[in-house]
């Protein structure tokens, strides 16, 4: 229940940056960004910066440019990726667990 409301609260993360004029995330600077606070990008990040692609770039999706679509992306983004990650934990949990011992199976 607590994920669920903390994934519907997502938008925020759009909404508030907006209307305090923030700077990006901490940590989630490209090259233009590093640029403009370093005064310099470093060559190994300008060499490796188009080595990963996201699967949802800036936490979109092609074709919804508008404001309530970005907002929805945004949702859509962090609920695909949660899932990911519960299926993931679930995935281990169950290959990792140890059955439980059967009374048939034990031994006296």
């Amino acid at each position: 229940m607590g994920l669920c409301l903390l994934i519907l609260l997502s938008p925020l993360g759009l909404i508030l940056p907006e209307q305090f004029k923030a700077r990006p995330a901490w940590g989630e600077w490209g090259a233009r960004e590093l640029k403009s606070m370093l005064g310099y990008v470093p060559e190994k990040l300008e060499k490796l910066e188009g080595t990963w692609k996201a699967i949802f770039p800036d936490y979109g999706m092609a074709g919804m440019q508008k404001p309530w679509q970005t907002k929805l992306a945004y949702v859509l983004s962090g609920i695909v990726g949660v899932s990911v990650i519960v299926a993931i934990c679930f995935g281990l949990g169950r290959w990792l667990s140890v059955p439980e011992d059967r009374e048939d199976n034990h031994v006296s």
